[in-house]
């Protein structure tokens, strides 16, 4: 049973039919900014993503290249690696559906459901969509150009029959419509929820789980002759990692259930209808939330190999770096919703609020400190109502605003409330005008530099989960020790200590250069 301070959180898994995609990089950040965010508030966070690595549609791709399966996912598997420390990516673990550990705890939930009499064999005939990996009744489907296509993703299917173990799905109905009501924040955002609440009033049927017409995947327990339908396989992942089925399970008692797994909405269907009934039937608990998000143009137009605009993590991190990309794919689009990614306005949003905004807060108080206060804190005097405001604003609004918009995976709302203060900041320098003060009145100087200082602090400390190498640049040159950079220092009592020696200020966020709009 996960505790109050514990905190899991999922990516879903990647399907290794192609290389890793600007909405894989979208989740993962999104996800890591999360994992680093509860990790700075106190909480014990496990943070797991990975790869998907069973089924037809793997197998297919396999063999268009010439390689076999394994060999093939063990390259594609390799690639989604490579990009986590490219975008610095704090996870915890990566788990691979091929991996020994995970086909066990797969094997192991399967004889729990067949234990609980969930599952009975019989034999399948019906629509599948091998780019889904999904079962579609024919009131789902409608033909377009001579073909069967399946309406909410435009997959095509074909007529499928085979001997086939079933799920009885169908008398989870009333549990999950119950567990819904009770948990209204299970199915988050509030948009999908009456998507999959519909799709459960209509009445379930029980689901097809094993195949026999292709080998690559989890054989059946005691029927080899059948391998687990990805499905399956795949969701099992979220706790095969922690240990399910082992005999360490130590990690899937202290973290169990998943405080949130977040996915794409096309497979919101699976997360929130099968994956609580699997577990249900195998006697384990339901994750708390599942969060769907959405998906992502390029300039207005879907992104498509044929029309040349697939943006890659290697074209993001080139041209904006990675606390640059990290910024710009969570900054403006709330989560949840779909996004266009525009390379100008992406620019000037990272200028505006990164190189003019908080960097340029930063540069210029840090340079009139080293300039006029023999490169140390500064000694402050009386607050005056103007100090104490924005004072109050870094040190505790702040915290307040972030945590309840991460609460609900605001990262675009919580990145407001971040330059609300930088705003508010920038605007307290002009007011006051420092340069003014050193002829003027030293002294009053010197408590102005102080609470933009103090200012800054907080902001680094704050923003940290979303640019870290940048944030991390920033408190080393106000001298913040490593270890008085969470959360729990973000507060006045922490506040900086006037004479502090300081390092001479570097600029932490260049401006960019415009780019053109296509890669």
């Amino acid at each position: 049973m996960s505790t109050d301070k514990s905190f899991y959180i999922t990516t879903p898994i990647y399907y290794v039919n192609g290389d890793p995609h600007m909405g894989h990089a979208y989740t993962t950040i999104a996800c890591d900014v999360m994992a680093r965010f509860k990790r700075l508030d106190g909480f014990d966070v496990h943070f797991l993503t990975g790869t998907d690595e069973h089924g037809i549609k793997v197998m297919q791709a396999a063999r268009d290249a010439g390689v076999e399966p394994q060999a093939f996912t063990d390259k594609v598997a390799a690639s989604f690696q490579a990009i986590l420390p490219a975008l610095n990516i704090s996870n915890d673990d990566f788990i691979r559906t091929t991996e020994a550990r995970h086909k066990k705890g797969a094997q192991v939930l399967w004889e729990k459901m067949l234990a609980a009499g969930d599952i009975y064999k019989s034999s399948y005939s019906g629509w599948y969509a091998v780019r889904d990996e999904a079962y579609y009744d024919e009131t789902e489907t409608e033909m377009r150009d001579g073909k069967r296509i399946a309406i909410a993703s435009g997959a095509e299917c074909t007529w499928m029959e085979e001997e086939s173990y079933f799920f009885k799905l169908s008398a989870w109905g009333d549990r999950l419509l119950d567990y819904y009501a009770k948990n209204p924040d299970f199915i988050q955002p509030e948009s999908r929820k009456n998507e999959v609440m519909s799709f459960v009033k209509q009445g379930l049927k029980d689901i097809s789980i094993s195949r026999t017409t292709f080998d690559w995947g989890i054989k059946v327990p005691g029927d080899e002759k059948h391998v687990m339908y990805v499905w399956v396989d795949a969701l099992a992942n979220y706790i095969t990692e922690l240990g399910y089925g082992q005999d360490d399970d130590a990690m899937f008692k202290k973290f169990w259930p998943a405080n949130v797994h977040v996915v794409g909405k096309e497979i919101i269907r699976f997360h929130c209808v099968y994956w609580p009934a699997f577990l249900w039937s195998a006697g384990l608990e339901a994750p708390k939330k599942v969060y769907a998000h959405g998906w992502w143009t390029a300039e207005g137009q879907k992104m498509s190999k044929s029309l040349g605009n697939v943006i890659t993590p290697a074209d993001l991190l080139a041209r904006y770096g990675v606390d640059g990309t990290r910024y710009a794919l969570l900054r403006d689009v709330p989560f949840g919703n779909d996004g266009d990614f525009n390379h100008e306005l992406v620019t000037n949003r990272i200028n505006n609020d990164l190189a003019n905004g908080f960097g340029n807060l930063a540069q210029r108080t840090l340079s009139m400190i080293a300039k006029n206060c023999e490169a140390k804190v500064p000694q402050p005097g009386a607050f005056t109502d103007a100090d104490q405001a924005l004072l109050k604003a870094a040190q505790e609004t702040l915290l307040t605003d972030m945590r309840n918009h991460m609460a609900n995976m605001g990262f675009s709302f919580a990145l407001s409330a971040f330059i609300d203060v930088v705003n508010q900041a920038n605007g307290y320098v002009d007011a006051q005008a420092p340069w003014k003060l050193k002829k003027e009145d030293p002294a009053r100087m010197a408590t102005v530099l102080y609470v933009l200082a103090e200012t800054i602090r907080c902001l680094a400390i704050a923003v940290q989960p979303f640019v870290p190498d940048s944030a991390a640049k920033m408190l080393g040159q106000l001298a913040i020790a490593t270890d008085a950079r969470d959360f729990a220092h973000l507060n006045a009592a922490n506040a900086l200590k006037p004479g502090t020696a300081l390092p001479e200020p570097q600029g932490v966020f260049p401006r960019l250069e415009a780019t053109p709009a296509a890669a």
